[in-house]
């Protein structure tokens, strides 16, 4: 992960604090609330999650940055995810948001960006990426990703972002197309 090789810092998080620390308990990592102190006190931040993010969170990011430009490392750039019953903003969305307001370029790691998928391959050694296939359930993440890193994709459709929708008309409209497209698990 990035993290790792980036020197020692007071980071401001993004996330969830009932969800634990798993992956980031080796960094100094303040979750960042409604006090203007942790983001101000903050070297630099991680967009991890937004479950409990707000707009006076939001607000309060900006404004620190404004006062201090730092890094910004989003370790989730998807903007929106499929919910049970609606979407949920995710820490992409904020991101381009703070990039706009501030005119800092935050670092995105994760699909559809190329760095998610060196970082698989370089751990999982010698890979033929000819007989490897990119599966998900989004056309601008799993498949332009996938076919970005130069995989094969497929589709789940009628799952994710496409329960209960066709998939014909968005694959058209963003011509985006997957070499296969799979019915639900």
């Amino acid at each position: 992960m990035r993290l790792h090789r980036a020197p020692p810092l007071k980071w401001g998080l993004m996330a969830a604090e009932s969800l634990g620390r798993e992956d980031i308990e080796a960094f100094d990592m303040t979750y960042l609330a409604e006090d203007s102190a942790q983001y101000d006190a903050a070297e630099a931040f991680v967009l991890l999650g937004s479950a409990v993010w707000t707009e006076v969170r939001q607000d309060l990011l900006e404004a620190s940055l404004r006062r201090a430009p730092r890094s910004v490392y989003v370790a989730n750039p998807d903007i929106v995810a499929p919910r049970e019953t609606e979407f949920s903003t995710e820490p992409g969305a904020f991101a381009h948001r703070l990039a706009d307001a501030t005119g800092i370029e935050p670092q995105f790691f994760g699909k559809p960006f190329g760095n998610i998928f060196d970082l698989a391959f370089a751990r999982l050694g010698k890979v033929d990426k000819a007989r490897t296939l990119m599966v998900g359930d989004s056309l601008h993440t799993d498949i332009f990703g996938g076919q970005a890193a130069g995989l094969k994709t497929a589709l789940i459709a009628d799952y994710g972002f496409f329960a209960g929708h066709n998939v014909a008309d968005p694959i058209a409209a963003s011509r985006i197309e997957p070499d296969y497209i799979l019915k639900r698990p």
